[in-house]
């Protein structure tokens, strides 16, 4: 690892009371000896649960399919290693040096498997009402903008296909600003469409969540009653 694992508890916003919990978080099977294979396992099961107990409460009319997709959206891979990547993860991973001369600390599955890890981590260091906090806390802005109206594409996906099935050039995403400290960034982005006079803005923890805020602004004022 190039970084303290201690300037990490800091960013995910726990302490550990035994270190070596997050030591083994952090540490990759190319690394070889003891592994996070076990943790990550562990912290599959827990994120599952409180993601999934989190839209039972914000969403109470909503049915057991839409349920079902909206917390796939959130568990999976992809915005697992997102997370990660607003942690900075890949700079404190314990890697195998072939995985780490192939790049493995950016690898999504890497960063993903590495986030259970630590969220298994934190149960087992604390308990059940400390992680579901900290997992929530992480959450927040992407549970915040959920809605029920689309629950299997995100704004993104869904501006690329409106303007394509118009035969209408692509968004494109500009970063106007970033402020804060690494760990605590916020991105502004612009997105633009021919269709639209002004671009769109978006605000986010990442450049990601912000592409796709400015992307459902955008998709609001070109739908079919939108305006």
């Amino acid at each position: 690892m190039s970084s303290s694992p201690d300037n990490l508890s800091g960013r995910i916003g726990h302490r550990f009371h035994d270190r070596a919990r997050l030591e083994l978080a952090l540490t990759h099977r190319s690394y070889g000896g003891a592994n996070n294979e076990r943790l990550e396992f562990l912290g599959d099961s827990i994120v599952n649960f409180v993601v999934g107990e989190a839209l039972y409460e914000r969403f109470p009319q909503a049915r057991e399919g839409q349920l079902s997709r909206l917390r796939a959206r959130l568990v999976k891979g992809e915005t697992l290693a997102e997370l990660g990547r607003e942690f900075e993860l890949g700079q404190y991973l314990r890697l195998g040096s072939g995985e780490m001369k192939s790049g493995g600390h950016r690898r999504d599955s890497i960063l993903a498997d590495a986030m259970e890890a630590i969220i298994g981590a934190i149960y087992l260091d604390s308990d059940m009402e400390t992680v579901r906090r900290c997992v929530r806390h992480w959450y927040s802005q992407r549970l915040t903008a959920l809605n029920l109206e689309d629950t299997q594409k995100d704004p993104k996906t869904r501006l690329q296909e409106f303007l394509q099935s118009r035969q209408i050039a692509l968004p494109r995403y500009d970063v106007l600003d970033i402020e804060g400290e690494a760990h605590a960034q916020q991105f502004t982005v612009s997105c633009h469409v021919e269709l639209l006079d002004e671009p769109t803005l978006g605000v986010g923890t990442s450049r990601r969540y912000a592409e796709q805020q400015a992307a459902e602004r955008a998709l609001a004022l070109i739908e079919p009653g939108g305006r």
